[in-house]
């Protein structure tokens, strides 16, 4: 048992380690302990409003930063993939927020960029539920193994885990739903505008192989590369802006 100071009333209160409970005398207010330091074993109460209330507001923080990276900042490679790709680095809060809160925090924050984005979809949010998809195969392995393994090299794998997995998801998603629906609801099923948006990076392109060489030589490094940018500045940066989210 460890005493601790209501931050209601000032009094002290008993904190069951055991529970991560504890209940003031005085005012009756129920607090929650947390670890506010991974080596450092330190503990701060917080009453159980206040911390649904800090943990709203991170998340409400992280989603609003990946929303605006997912609407407004990225752009094409037009001499290395289809003009179509853009390249962006939306899914960084949601790792880093998947690392610090815990797996479905950062499928959370996944799911609000995208619904927010609806809105304004020109895909008929087909685009919008593709990159749920692919942001959750990234951001739900890794920040699921670090939770197990919080090193240096549990973070290494759990990134390198998430990057292939959402490689993998992209390939998948494009092959069976997102160029099948484009085709259709663009392109009324004629495949000669769509190989005339590939002709200069794929001049040898037809509709027999169009997937051989868009999946493998487009999606495929593609989604690598962004996956990997991600990944990287996740590294580098989640023990700083972990410590922040703890605080």
């Amino acid at each position: 048992m460890k005493p601790a100071k209501c931050t209601q009333c000032g009094d002290s209160i008993i904190v069951d380690e055991t529970k991560g409970t504890g209940i003031c005398p005085s005012c009756g207010t129920v607090f929650a302990t947390e670890t506010v330091a991974e080596d450092g074993g330190g503990k701060v109460v917080r009453s159980k409003g206040r911390t649904a209330a800090l943990t709203l507001a991170k998340l409400a923080i992280l989603s609003a930063i990946s929303y605006i990276l997912y609407m407004f900042v990225k752009f094409p490679l037009p001499m290395l993939f289809p003009s179509f790709l853009d390249l962006q680095i939306s899914d960084l809060p949601a790792l880093i927020g998947g690392f610090a809160m815990g797996p479905w925090y950062g499928c959370i924050i996944i799911v609000v960029k995208c619904l927010l984005k609806m809105p304004f979809t020109g895909t008929a949010c087909v685009g919008e539920l593709g990159d749920i998809v692919m942001g959750i195969a990234f951001v739900l392995p890794a920040s699921f193994i670090y939770k197990y393994h919080k090193t240096r090299k549990g973070a290494l794998l759990s990134l390198a885990v998430g990057v292939l997995s959402s490689t993998a998801a992209a390939m998948l998603v494009n092959r069976f739903v997102l160029i099948p629906f484009y085709l259709q609801a663009m392109f009324d099923g004629q495949w000669e505008p769509l190989l005339n948006m590939v002709s200069t990076l794929y001049p040898d392109a037809t509709s027999a192989n169009f997937y051989n060489y868009y999946i493998f030589l487009g999606v495929l490094p593609f989604n690598l590369l962004r996956c990997l940018i991600c990944a990287t500045v996740t590294f580098f940066t989640y023990k700083s802006t972990s410590k922040l989210l703890h605080y």
